[in-house]
């Protein structure tokens, strides 16, 4: 961040006691911390948690995990159960925080969960999504779009899980 969110104006580096050196506005004599989005992805087991669900969207063939954005006065469990049942029709529950990296090219601290489904029926799913499929566990390494944040995901969550 390079100017004010506030008014414009260029930030500069000044001392903030415990903090250290935090960008600061001369003009509205305030320190200014990083603003960034938030959003969450998940593996989605089904029932029996055999099986993870990938899906395709934006109408590319690379398959990925469910993720949206978290909204502003929800927690990130919430926006993991609403972007599911949003997206593919279904609701989740055990859903459990897994890990978090920040995704530079949207200016993203993406939060991974996994959850289960209540079904594994893809009937809801919505067009927001191109195509949903169930694949077994051994699949999804080979399944899941290569050199991805979700491949990165899944795969520490498949050696934590094994």
């Amino acid at each position: 961040m390079k100017c004010c969110y506030e008014c414009g104006t260029p930030l500069v580096e000044k001392y903030l006691e415990k903090e250290g050196m935090v960008p600061y506005c001369p003009k509205c004599q305030q320190f200014r911390f990083p603003i960034f989005n938030t959003a969450v992805s998940m593996e989605v087991l089904s029932p029996d948690k055999t099986r993870i669900l990938l899906i395709q969207q934006y109408g590319k063939k690379r398959n990925i995990l469910v993720a949206g954005y978290v909204n502003r006065g929800e927690s990130a469990e919430q926006a993991v159960a609403r972007e599911v049942k949003e997206e593919i029709g279904l609701t989740v529950h055990d859903i459990t925080f897994n890990e978090s990296q920040f995704f530079e090219p949207s200016n993203t601290l993406m939060l991974n969960f996994s959850c289960v489904a209540d079904s594994e029926d893809l009937s809801g799913v919505t067009d927001e999504v191109d195509h949903a499929e169930w694949y077994e566990r051994s699949e999804t390494p080979q399944a899941i779009a290569q050199n991805s944040l979700a491949q990165q995901f899944l795969l520490a969550f498949l050696n934590r899980k094994a």
